[in-house]
């Protein structure tokens, strides 16, 4: 996800590519990085913190206190400290977890100077069609709240919220290609079943996908109405449907999202 990002800045020419830095514990994984997007790149977290005016937390949420507590116990001194923006795309780590590492040390002057964001962004975002939400705390300003719209428009859409929302974002766009990939899943295999050559089904299942949300995009009509219009009384779609409701499976779907915004709760503890 973050070289992701790093690469769509690059392409919408947001930041030019020497005034972009990147710190990683693979050395293979930043010289790739560097013959790929030109960028600079150090061993050394506390150098990119120290320097950079906007830091962008790309880590595995397992990884972050461990990080965080690098920079927060070798952090230079706070009163010299220049202003930067901390965006945290670390799923599932709240602010005050984060507050709780970089504030630490600091004064309430000290704190407005380092605002934290956090984002939470999805998998399409690889190829520049993600879906992000994000919360500011206290401290960031309507400047830093638009620089993060602009950093996570270059891979997608993003929608501001407040952190207690961000549960559920989690479940329905961070989790939800799943959800689509699991249909697309099953719509192949039904297809197989009855018959279908294994390509022709992946080709019938992803082109009627992509058609039909063009449809909702350009009709502007509620899902349900779109859906009522394909479904013929006595027809083959009615068929279809009297099978998913009397297996619930909507009801499914919305428990579905339910658990994993409760899951999400429980990881953001």
């Amino acid at each position: 996800m973050g070289e992701a990002l790093a690469g769509a800045i690059i392409r919408s020419d947001i930041f030019d590519p020497d005034g972009i830095f990147i710190s990683d514990i693979s050395e293979k994984r930043l010289e790739i990085m560097k013959n790929k997007y030109g960028i600079s790149n150090t061993r050394d977290p506390l150098e990119l913190f120290s320097e950079c005016d906007i830091v962008i937390l790309a880590v595995k949420p397992q990884q972050t206190a461990s990080l965080l507590s690098q920079i927060s116990g070798r952090r230079i001194r706070a009163d010299i400290m220049k202003r930067k923006l901390l965006i945290s795309i670390a799923a599932g780590i709240t602010m005050q977890k984060i507050e709780g590492f970089l504030y630490r040390d600091l004064d309430e002057p000290s704190r407005a100077k380092l605002p934290i964001m956090r984002v939470m962004p999805n998998t399409p975002a690889l190829v520049s069609a993600g879906m992000s939400g994000m919360c500011a705390n206290r401290y960031a300003t309507a400047e830093d709240k638009k620089m993060t719209r602009v950093l996570l428009e270059s891979v997608g859409k993003v929608i501001e919220f407040g952190e207690e929302d961000m549960d559920a974002v989690t479940a329905l766009s961070g989790s939800g290609p799943a959800y689509v990939f699991y249909l697309v899943e099953s719509m192949i295999q039904g297809g197989i079943a009855m018959g279908l050559h294994p390509e022709d089904a992946v080709t019938l299942t992803l082109t009627t996908l992509k058609g039909s949300i063009r449809l909702m995009e350009t009709q502007h009509e509620p899902p349900e109405i779109l859906r009522q219009k394909v479904t013929s009384p006595g027809g083959t779609t009615e068929a279809a449907f009297k099978v998913l409701e009397s297996n619930r499976v909507k009801q499914h779907i919305v428990e579905a999202i339910a658990a994993a915004t409760r899951r999400s709760k429980e990881l953001s503890q």
